[in-house]
């Protein structure tokens, strides 16, 4: 998840090593591109083992530099991916200069102006033409996305892949982060919403999906360049078409009130079928289907957060765990089925039960 900084720190190097590969990359990259070396500062912070780095060029232009270390990333995939973008007609980062081996990208700059940013400063500033607007180009966006690209070519969002996912709540947000064992029949709760959840998310129409479709990961670009920029799109698969859609209304690190949710995704759903997508004829059906995918997500996110901060040294991430809960409670609360969910979440987030559906 990148967050473009302003940094004049001097990059450090984990190892000796590692450095010198860089540097040698970096002096042909150099020549062949007429950039200043001496001008490469950080440009991003990231949730993975991934660093971006900001390069000046000739005429006033700038590159970004990715710094992926093997064994922990691969850039393959952000290639590929980068390829599919561009070719459904996206304006996602070209790759200029790739030495996958030691896992060294030189990329086109997208700017420093992220979604998130302009969408926080329209929001105070109780700008709406702005935010619909932008929310509008990352809707057309997004069905282009799902429209253009060949999801043939992805791996399977499928039943294991989602319960490796859910798995992280338990393991890292419960017991981890809270401190806490369930029972074993809090664990047979537990399976059945996992259950419900998969079975919901493996019986929707499939599309390629971004899989962090949100707008930390989207930069304001000119209308004439493509807006959005995407960005962080490695992790794409064919999925649920659901999931890129509530990734981008139920952010991590902003929310809105439901009306407008459901006024947006309206407006997808809309798009969407006019663009031939088979999305059902019910929107009621369709909305259902996305707080259930948000659900997932929500949970996800919930243990990708706490791993962050227990695994990775990273503890600002828990920051916004309140967040997903209440985003995951508030779904847990409305459908039948889910209200044990609601039961597992109280204790961890201080909430309290009322007027609950099994």
């Amino acid at each position: 998840m990148p967050t473009p900084t302003a940094d004049s720190t001097p990059i450090a190097w984990p190892d000796e090593a590692r450095r010198e590969l860089f540097t040698r990359w970096m002096g042909g990259v150099a020549t062949r591109h007429t950039l200043d070396a001496a001008s490469l500062r950080a440009a991003s912070a990231d949730a993975s083992f991934r660093r971006y780095f900001r390069v000046d060029g000739a005429a006033g232009r700038s590159f970004i530099v990715m710094d992926a270390p093997p064994p922990q990333e691969d850039v393959r995939p952000f290639v590929a991916l980068a390829t599919m973008f561009q070719q459904a007609g996206l304006n996602a980062p070209r790759v200029l200069e790739q030495d996958e081996q030691h896992g060294f990208l030189l990329l086109s700059d997208l700017g420093s102006e992220l979604y998130l940013q302009a969408l926080q400063e329209a929001k105070a500033q109780g700008d709406e033409p702005r935010i619909a607007g932008l929310m509008r180009d990352a809707t057309s966006a997004l069905v282009q996305w799902q429209t253009r690209a060949d999801a043939s070519q992805l791996p399977a969002y499928d039943d294991a892949l989602l319960r490796r996912e859910l798995a992280l709540f338990p393991d890292w947000c419960v017991a981890r982060e809270h401190g806490v064992t369930w029972t074993a029949d809090q664990q047979a709760k537990w399976q059945k919403v996992c259950d419900l959840l998969v079975a919901s998310a493996l019986a929707q129409p499939t599309v390629a999906v971004h899989r962090d479709y949100m707008p930390r990961n989207l930069m304001v670009r000119p209308a004439e360049e493509g807006n959005p920029g995407i960005l962080d799109f490695q992790d794409a698969v064919r999925g649920p078409i659901s999931y890129d859609v509530a990734s981008m209304l139920r952010d991590a690190f902003i929310s809105w009130e439901e009306p407008q949710e459901i006024d947006w995704a309206v407006r997808y759903w809309q798009q969407a079928r006019q663009a031939g997508l088979p999305l059902s004829d019910d929107f009621g059906e369709f909305w259902k289907q996305l707080e259930w995918m948000g659900l997932q997500r929500h949970l996800k996110v919930l243990g990708i957060f706490c791993r962050l901060k227990h695994r990775d040294g990273k503890p600002k991430y828990t920051e916004d765990l309140p967040r997903f809960f209440a985003y995951a409670h508030k779904v847990a609360t409305r459908y039948n089925g889910l209200g044990p969910l609601a039961h597992l979440l109280e204790p961890l987030m201080g909430a309290t039960r009322h007027d609950v559906f099994y």
